[in-house]
C-alpha cells in the first residue's frame, strides 16, 4: 500500500489585489501573505513568496482555483437521495458535471434565473476536493494522495428542471449555480467533517462526511477510471439532506468544519 502524502495545513486564498492582477496567498489571521507562485508551483510545494502582505477584507476574493472541470457526485446521503427522489445506497453515484461558467467566488451573487425558466432553486451545502496532480485509473488506497486540499461548495439547483429533465445539465448549469470558496485548506482529512448550510441564519442542513454512503476515496478512484483528473479540478462531494427553496433577499452559508465558510446572496 502507497504511504498518503501528508500536507501540512495553510489556507491558501486566490484575490485580485489593488494593482488589478491576481494572486494566490496564504491566509493568516486577517492578513494575505502574497505569492508569486501559481497553482502549479503552490501544489508542488514551491512557494514563493514576495514580501507583500494585504489585508484580507481589502481585496477582491475570487475562486480559489480555475479547474478544467467540476465533477459533481449526486445521492451520496442516503437521506437526501430520498427527499429529492433519487436512490438511497447506490452502488456507484449518480454523476454530473457543472461548466466552469457556473462558478462564483464567497460573496459572491446568486442570480435566480427568470420564472419561464424555472421556479424552484435550491441550494445543497457540499465539501469540495481539489486535485492537486494528475490522475488515471486511481487506486482507492492511493486516492487521497490526489487531493490538495479542501473547498465549500454550493450545488446550486434548479429542483423543477432536475425533476424533469432525463439529466441534469440543464438544472445545475445555470451561470451563478457553483458558489466556491472562500478557499483552499490544505491538510485536512475530509472523511470525518461536519456541513451546515443555513438560510437567512437559520440552520437548513446538518450534516457529515462520515454519513455519506460512499466514501471519498472511492469516489475518487472511480471517477478517475471514467476521466483523467487534472490538477486543479474540483470534486464536489454530495450534500447532506435538508436542500430547500431559495428567493432573491436570501443570504444563504455553507461552513464545512476545519475549512470554512462561504457565504452568498440570492438575487
Amino acid at each position: 500500500m502507497a504511504m498518503q502524502v501528508i500536507r501540512k495545513t495553510q489556507t491558501i486564498v486566490r484575490y485580485q489585489n489593488h494593482d488589478g492582477k491576481v494572486y494566490y496567498g496564504i491566509v493568516e489571521d486577517d492578513e494575505i501573505l502574497q505569492l508569486s507562485s501559481d497553482f502549479a508551483e503552490i501544489v508542488n510545494d514551491q512557494l514563493k513568496y514576495d514580501g507583500v502582505r494585504v489585508k484580507y477584507n481589502d481585496v477582491k476574493i475570487l475562486e480559489p482555483v480555475v479547474p478544467s472541470k467540476v465533477v459533481n457526485f449526486g445521492w451520496t446521503y442516503a437521506e437526501h437521495a430520498k427527499e429529492t427522489g433519487g436512490q438511497a445506497n447506490l452502488k456507484e453515484p449518480f454523476l454530473f458535471l457543472k461548466p466552469t461558467t457556473s462558478l462564483i467566488p464567497d460573496q459572491g451573487e446568486i442570480i435566480l434565473p427568470s420564472n419561464d425558466l424555472t421556479n424552484q432553486v435550491e441550494m445543497e451545502g457540499e465539501l469540495a476536493l481539489v486535485i492537486g496532480k494528475r490522475g488515471k485509473n486511481i487506486k482507492e488506497e492511493e486516492a487521497l494522495d490526489y487531493v490538495f486540499g479542501c473547498t465549500v461548495f454550493n450545488d446550486v439547483t434548479a429542483r423543477d428542471l432536475t425533476q424533469t429533465d432525463p439529466q441534469y445539465t440543464r438544472g445545475k448549469g445555470f451561470d451563478t449555480f457553483g458558489p466556491l470558496g472562500p478557499w483552499i485548506v490544505t491538510g485536512v482529512d475530509p472523511t470525518n467533517l461536519r456541513i451546515v448550510t443555513t438560510l437567512n441564519g437559520k440552520v437548513v442542513q446538518d450534516g457529515n462526511t462520515n454519513q455519506m454512503s460512499l466514501s471519498i476515496p472511492f469516489l475518487i478512484s472511480w471517477i478517475s477510471q471514467i476521466m483523467t483528473l487534472e490538477p486543479g479540478d474540483v470534486l464536489a462531494t454530495g450534500s447532506p439532506s435538508g436542500s430547500c427553496p431559495m428567493k432573491s433577499g436570501d443570504v444563504v452559508s455553507v461552513e464545512v468544519q476545519n475549512v470554512g465558510k462561504l457565504c452568498n446572496y440570492v438575487k
